[in-house]
């Protein structure tokens, strides 16, 4: 159980790179008006969600048991990640 655990964390993890790497492309963009930064956020959003849910399919189909902790290590990960890097990144505006 502990490496579900662990494996979540990573997924979780991995499952927010798309959103980082989408609000990165969203900074240098300049000639698109509002759809084209919200576009490329939500094809980010979209790619997190994939990953996550594949990520949760791949962890069932391969142990049955250890799929609950899983999805709720990588939904707490992904979560905590996600407020790490906005607290982090409003910290260094300030």
């Amino acid at each position: 159980m502990a490496l579900a655990i662990a494996l979540g964390v990573l997924a979780g993890i991995a499952g927010f790179a798309p959103l980082v790497f989408g609000l990165h492309r969203v900074k240098h963009m300049t000639d698109s008006g509002n759809l084209g930064h919200m576009g490329v956020l939500m094809l980010c959003l979209i790619v997190s969600f994939v990953l996550m849910f594949a990520f949760a399919i791949i962890c069932i189909n391969v142990n049955r048991d250890a799929a609950l902790p899983f999805v709720l290590s990588e939904a707490g990960a992904l979560s905590v990640t996600a407020i790490i890097f906005g607290v982090s990144r409003l910290a260094r505006k300030s």
